[in-house]
């Protein structure tokens, strides 16, 4: 885990972010025709809500969904269906699913999403003056040149970039120094949401660690919340409050983070958990490798999605869905036998 400084205690508020029930499934196509055969079920049905001031991680395997969740939450992609409930700086909640291109070009300045590669997610002809300044011009925040400049130098310093940089290029900057502009360009129309899609696993481990500080300062300083998205589960039980773990498109878990790695409820995150890294010598490592692959979202099995890789399962759980519910306080997972298991978290030793 990188080695980032303690957060400081937040103050968390009202629900900012309710997802209900979204989709996102894409079309088979086949033939000359290019008819429709089936459908991938990148989201399939994926419900929470996040609160404001906090940071809410969400984690799995690649093929999970995501980063796909993230993507239709902010209309990146278009969700099939479903709703992302936002509430704005008045109060007033809008249905981000919903909204039409005029409708949702007012709001967009409140969410903001930071991507994973900064290499690829900067514009290589455009100067660090244009990458951040882009948003304050596109939402018509600031109109003068010279008040945009300001805004511009104001953010890079925010971020801990040089202001005499301002003309030069992507190409001229490292990885963590193209994330920070990335960081920027995010903070430019000051959104209340910001969604990280494994903002830090394309950097090294050090980089890492100031990075995750750096969010940390910002969402202290500008009251932010955070979509955390990672693979990286000791990234996320850093920075996160709470943490969802997917599983072929649905949520299959849901706590706050020292409940869901002390003591977790899903198979899933068992094995996941079983993954992390360990400084104790004196803590013996056991891994949980699951068999097979993760289920095709295009032909899932029956009942529980994990259960032809779990090995807890029984004859259920091939047979019926496993319900969403609150097997301890502020915890959530679907798991037939989730209040009967005794599963290990990273505390425990082998």
């Amino acid at each position: 885990m990188p080695e980032a400084q303690a957060p400081a205690t937040k103050v968390i508020g009202e629900a900012l972010l309710e997802v209900r029930d979204l989709k996102k499934h894409f079309p088979i196509e086949k033939g000359f025709f290019r008819s429709v055969q089936g459908q991938v079920k990148a989201v399939d049905g994926v419900s929470f809500v996040i609160r404001e001031g906090e940071t809410f991680g969400l984690v799995g395997e690649s093929g999970s969904g995501k980063t796909t969740l993230g993507r239709c939450i902010v209309r990146a992609i278009e969700p099939s269906e479903g709703e992302v409930l936002f509430r704005l700086p008045d109060g007033e909640q809008v249905d981000i699913a919903a909204l039409d291109r005029r409708e949702l070009r007012a709001v967009r300045q409140h969410f903001h999403m930071i991507f994973q590669d900064p290499y690829s997610s900067l514009d290589p002809r455009m100067s660090v003056l244009d990458i951040i300044a882009e948003p304050i011009r596109n939402n018509k925040l600031l109109s003068d040149s010279r008040d945009i400049q300001d805004r511009v130098r104001e953010l890079m310093d925010v971020v801990g970039l040089d202001i005499q940089h301002l003309n030069r290029y992507p190409h001229a900057f490292s990885g963590g120094q193209r994330q920070r502009i990335g960081i920027a360009r995010s903070l430019a129309p000051n959104p209340r949401l910001i969604v990280c899609d494994e903002a830090v696993s394309a950097l090294d481990v050090s980089i890492q660690a100031q990075i995750l500080n750096l969010l940390e300062d910002l969402q202290e300083e500008f009251n932010l919340t955070f979509l955390f998205i990672a693979h990286d589960l000791s990234v996320v039980e850093h920075i996160s409050d709470r943490v969802g773990v997917m599983y072929v498109g649905q949520l299959v878990e849901l706590a706050e983070t020292e409940s869901l790695f002390s003591d977790p409820k899903h198979p899933y995150t068992e094995a996941l958990l079983s993954a992390v890294p360990t400084t104790d010598p004196e803590i013996k490592m056991d891994r949980i490798i699951l068999p097979g692959e993760v289920a095709n979202p295009a032909d899932p099995p029956t009942g529980c999605y994990f259960h032809p890789r779990c090995r807890y399962a029984q004859e259920i759980c091939a047979q019926e869905t496993p319900a969403w519910s609150e097997v301890a306080p502020g915890h959530f997972a679907a798991c037939h036998f989730a209040e009967e298991l005794e599963l290990r978290g990273v505390d425990e030793d082998g």
